[in-house]
């Protein structure tokens, strides 16, 4: 896994992906051992809460000082622009997923937990819900944008790969994005991360930035201290709300938990921010950006240049040198005809040789041509008496990498883990985020199955959504099938209501479904998908499923007060008595577990889960959502549940509105070509995934969805 870059790069690339499996066992011991290495003195969180804060204050005026000191001591006007560069891709594995590290601290059982509906709000926020490219991440990435830095920056795994990055920014973030994924042992730790990453608000190196770019981005977008409404509470003060609802709830061993998260994550910023103070210093020598910049390239460089010598060598020697020390390069260099000390402008290495008919045209971009400029303008026309070269490249300092966590990714899970036996065992597993082997490759057949179920038989007759994506979008279907579903209420006026009993027993059945509303959507929680073009309005419909972090607003709890209303008090739906409850039939638990598998491949069954939406969306407004209000008000029951999913879900501003922009979003985007990820074969997905709510039941049926796991396992 990742074997050619560093093992903070290969953390931080693995766990970025939302569908990543964080192994058990060694990778969890590693990140605790990880929060207890950086040196930070013991104490209440209180007393934690303030050293942060005076931590943050005065390394902000330090590093802001290097502004000052450049212009108190005469640096040419480059210099600044230098310093503003290198801090803004120093912070940039951070900055780029702010908040990320809340991103599954919300799972199916546990939706109607309020302290969990709170913490989804505070991450709500980060991530900008109901708006594309709104999170705090996409605010700092319009920064690097406008500074013309974000060539590596999207999806943000692919910072990884930025050679001008150092190794040492992606420890931190790294560690807290594989945490994330193991929410279940983590939860206390993450927390107490956040709280120390808003205590601190602003990363110190992003305030010296915003005094010299004032106007570069929203920067209180980029601070995870600052609330993004006027008048809206601050998050750092939410934050510890929450920490302290936590711990009131589950005692010192969660005090415990979010302390050392809390001086794990401070210590590793402060290592962090005095390897980057160090760069930047020495970065007011010019020969440290091109000794940077000559490691940089040293190793492409090296497959060439065998004929060139420089003082007897050839360049190809010198450069694999370089990829340890760059400073005998550089003195030769200086030294050779190549440059003209003090006039770049009169240099070969920065006029023929790179110019149209030069040997190394476009090798260099503008930006490290400027490098090689700067740095042949500082070198004196008389070179001066015998120096160590270390002293005038520089070196980079960089804390000790994660080097124990990435083998612990390499490892994987201790165990393969088991099975599940039956359709009601999956379902309390699946009420977790994280997984193990065995789990996962079951999930992954079931959906396939599923699916292959759904595709069975499907044509014109059975299916509504037409056979072909017209580019005028799914808005004027959207209308009409409403205006259908509304006929139909009318024409069915005259039947007579269900019985008391029947209106028990389906509302009873659909417990397991209901009680997870909104799961198909929970790969939606993950940062860049909570935020991008097509998942923002899937995880806004997932946010307000779940009640907008307000309990009595949670569709959960309100279904709960039904089925109470009806005299029926279920176990928590969490709980493996839930699963096995004998109230409830096998099948009711079907669909509710394809649900649950298919939410934790949101990249992989894209399309699916799109259409999956759409029928869930649309299922009942207009129509069903009205008859059923009619019954249970027949028998005195509340109708608060389907009322609130009628207005909810309408098609002109609500959830079936924003599914079929989602699916829009996704066609529109694809090449009108056949074959694999064309608009063809994605729309016959998206339609698979439509019928999926209601599969047919049939003999071929069940016998497609035997040969689709078969597949599943197969693949």
């Amino acid at each position: 896994m990742y074997d050619d870059i560093g093992p903070a790069r290969a953390v931080y690339a693995y766990a970025a992906d939302p569908e990543a499996s964080v192994p058990d066992g060694g990778l969890v011991e590693e990140a605790r051992a990880a929060l207890r290495r950086p040196a930070v003195a013991d104490g209440p969180l209180d007393d934690l809460v303030v050293r942060a804060a005076d931590w943050a204050a005065a390394e902000g005026k330090r590093f802001t000082g290097l502004l000052d000191a450049g212009h108190q001591e005469g640096r040419p006007a480059g210099h600044e622009e230098v310093l503003v560069r290198r801090a803004v891709l120093g912070c940039a594995p951070l900055a780029l997923v702010s908040g990320a590290w809340l991103q599954w601290l919300s799972a199916p059982g546990d939706f109607e937990v309020p302290v969990v509906l709170r913490i989804l709000a505070l991450y709500a926020d980060d991530v900008g819900a109901g708006h594309p490219h709104a999170s705090r991440g996409s605010a700092f990435l319009e920064l690097l944008r406008r500074l013309r830095l974000a060539e590596h920056a999207v999806p943000a795994a692919r910072l990884t790969g930025d050679q001008r990055v150092p190794e040492s920014a992606f420890v931190l973030p790294g560690l807290l994005l594989a945490m994330s994924r193991r929410p279940d042992e983590f939860r206390g730790e993450l927390l107490g991360a956040d709280l120390c990453l808003r205590t601190v608000g602003l990363l110190p190196a992003l305030t010296m930035v915003r005094r010299a770019r004032p106007a570069e981005c929203d920067w209180d977008a980029v601070d995870p201290s600052a609330p993004r409404q006027a008048e809206a509470e601050r998050p750092d003060r939410q934050c510890r709300a929450l920490v302290d609802e936590l711990v009131a709830e589950e005692g010192d061993r969660a005090a415990e938990a979010v302390r050392r998260g809390f001086a794990g994550t401070l210590g590793a910023l402060r290592e962090w921010s005095e390897t980057l103070y160090a760069e930047l210093v020495a970065a007011g020598d010019p020969a440290f950006d091109m000794a940077e910049l000559m490691r940089q390239r040293s190793r492409e460089g090296a497959v060439y240049h065998h004929q060139f010598q420089l003082e007897g060598k050839p360049l190809a020697r010198w450069l694999a040198e370089c990829r340890t020390d760059a400073g005998p390069l550089l003195d030769a260099l200086a030294r050779s005809k190549l440059v003209k000390p003090g006039r770049a402008s009169a240099s070969a290495l920065v006029r023929g040789l790179v110019g149209e008919r030069g040997p190394m045209f476009r090798v260099f971009s503008p930006e490290d041509l400027n490098v090689i400029r700067r740095w042949i303008d500082s070198l004196p026309a008389t070179p001066p008496a015998e120096e160590p070269a270390g002293d005038r490249t520089g070196t980079r300092v960089a804390p000790a990498a994660p080097a124990e966590a990435a083998a612990a990714l390499r490892a994987g899970h201790r165990s393969p883990g088991r099975a599940p036996s039956s359709v009601r065992e999956a379902y309390h597993l699946l009420m977790r985020r994280t997984d193990t082997p065995a789990l996962r490759s079951w999930a992954k057949r079931y959906v396939a199955g599923w699916l292959a179920r759904s595709a069975h038989g499907m044509d014109e007759r059975t299916m509504p959504l037409p056979a072909r994506w017209g580019r005028e979008g799914l808005r004027p279907w959207l209308q009409e099938r409403h205006d259908r579903h509304g006929a139909e209420f009318e024409q069915n006026a005259e039947v007579p209501l269900p019985s008391r009993e029947a209106v028990v027993d389906d509302t009873v059945q659909t417990a397991p479904l209901t009680l997870i509303d909104g799961s198909w959507l929970q790969g939606f929680t993950d940062y860049e998908q909570a935020s991008s073009e097509i998942g923002h309005s899937l995880f806004e419909t997932y946010w307000d499923e779940l009640g907008n972090g307000e309990p009595r607003l949670n569709h959960p709890l309100i279904y709960r007060d039904v089925l109470k209303e009806m005299g029926v008090d279920l176990p928590p739906t969490a709980s493996a008595e839930f699963a096995h409850w004998p109230g409830f039939r096998d099948e009711s638990f079907e669909l509710p577990v394809y649900w649950l598998c298919v939410g934790r491949f949101p990249r992989t069954f894209l399309p699916e889960v799109l259409g999956l939406n759409l029928a869930m969306e649309l299922s009942g407004v207009g129509g069903t959502y009205r008859r059923a209000r009619l019954a249970l008000k027949a028998y005195g029951f509340s109708t608060r549940f389907v009322d609130i999913h009628n207005t909810i879900d309408n098609v002109a501003t609500g959830h079936s509105a924003w599914a079929a922009d989602a699916v829009d979003t996704l066609m529109a985007a694809l090449p009108d070509t056949p074959g694999p990820g064309g608009r063809a074969e994605t729309w016959q997905r998206v339609r698979t995934g439509y019928r999926s709510l209601n599969p047919p039941s049939g003999v071929g049926a069940r016998l497609a969805a035997r040969r689709g796991r078969l597949a599943g396992r197969r693949g």
